[in-house]
């Protein structure tokens, strides 16, 4: 059986499981259709990359995309506690819940057109390099290449593989100048990010050229409303908008948001950025129904090829909600449904016919 049939089967088993997934358990699932050795193999195999994976979910990517698509660009973190430490299972802070978790990190680009979406790279922080922390004198872990580094080569890639889209969309840890700067003028494409609210900013080409900036959250705001402002690092404009919204406990938020189409209004320019908490239903399905921490892999390469598989898996489960109109946590709870269906009739089997009867007659 070839590397892409075995992958199929691998990437269904994680869609069908419930609990860890293991080679032995695939091997008794299929009944020796396929061996054991043969997704030990499969896993140790060459390290599947970024561009593997392009090369992998190109074909979906070509009957979908379209001009108005939008990359959005995002990481995520799967905790993994009890596995041993190495190069991509280490130490990163969780900017969601403030601490520090041991865990995978992983940065998306996430295509979406229509109502599809579909991951066309990916980049797994590595942290090769190890280094003495001065304040603490301990020896930590870094990465030689920073996520804000590997989002540039990610879109440059995606760029260079002739993906259509309009906009990027990121929130404020990836809304550097540097990034601004790549997209709009180097790659020649529109950007809409989340702005820090300490951010400086200039209200004018001259307040810039006089070095007149404030922060964002001073500005005065009439809803709906747009400025156009300049920053420091950049010689194009931008325009500006606040948002403001509520949240599940009934509190206030507010979301300032910079965009380099200077043609568009308030409106559009929020409507597009919200297609970015598509990114959070991406990572949500990949850890909870692909099976993405449930995995015993122990090595770098085993560890990176279950990540591949799962990405595929999400993939999968994304096409199959095309086709049934189900969401896929509905399409889960089929799969899971049918499977408790089989294990009771198979239940029945082994019971005394005589108990069924009694049980019956009660």
């Amino acid at each position: 059986m070839n590397h892409k049939a075995l992958l199929d089967l691998y990437a269904d088993y994680l869609l069908s499981s419930f609990s860890y997934t293991t080679a032995t358990g695939l091997a008794k699932l299929l009944d020796g259709a396929v061996s054991h050795d043969q997704i030990t193999r499969l896993l140790a195999a060459e390290r599947q990359t970024s561009a593997n994976w392009w090369q992998l979910v190109k074909p979906l990517v070509r009957k979908v995309e379209q001009p108005a698509g939008v990359l959005i660009f995002d990481d995520s973190i799967e905790e993994k506690p009890y596995t041993d430490e190495n190069d991509i299972i280490c130490w990163h802070y969780d900017h969601a819940c403030e601490r520090n978790v041991k865990g995978i990190n992983f940065l998306t680009a996430l295509y979406r057109a229509g109502d599809v979406s579909l991951p066309v790279a990916f980049h797994l922080v590595a942290k090769t390099e190890s280094y003495i922390e001065a304040k603490t004198g301990r020896t930590k872990r870094r990465s030689p290449t920073t996520k804000n580094e590997a989002y540039r080569d990610m879109l440059r890639v995606c760029v260079q593989n002739h993906l259509q889209f309009r906009y990027v969309l990121n929130d404020a840890w990836y809304a550097s100048a540097d990034n601004m700067q790549l997209i709009k003028a180097e790659l020649h494409k529109d950007f809409i990010m989340a702005l820090k609210s300490n951010r400086k900013i200039a209200l004018s080409s001259t307040a810039k050229q006089q070095g007149q900036y404030q922060a964002v959250n001073t500005l005065t705001f009439t809803e709906g409303t747009l400025h156009e402002v300049y920053l420091e690092q950049l010689d194009f404009p931008l325009l500006l908008a606040q948002q403001v919204f509520t949240n599940e406990d009934g509190s206030s938020g507010v979301l300032y948001l910079i965009t380099s189409d200077l043609t568009l209004d308030f409106d559009r320019l929020t409507t597009i950025y919200q297609i970015r908490w598509k990114v959070e239903e991406y990572h949500r399905s990949l850890k909870q129904n692909a099976a993405l921490a449930q995995s015993p892999t122990r090595t770098v390469t085993t560890q990176t090829n279950h990540f591949f598989a799962a990405l595929y898996a999400f993939v999968k489960l994304e096409m199959l909600k095309q086709q049934t109109k189900l969401n896929h946590y509905a399409l889960k709870t089929k799969l899971y449904l049918a499977a408790l269906q089989a294990a009771f009739l198979e239940l029945r089997k082994f019971q005394p016919i005589a108990l069924h009867s009694s049980a019956l007659a009660a």
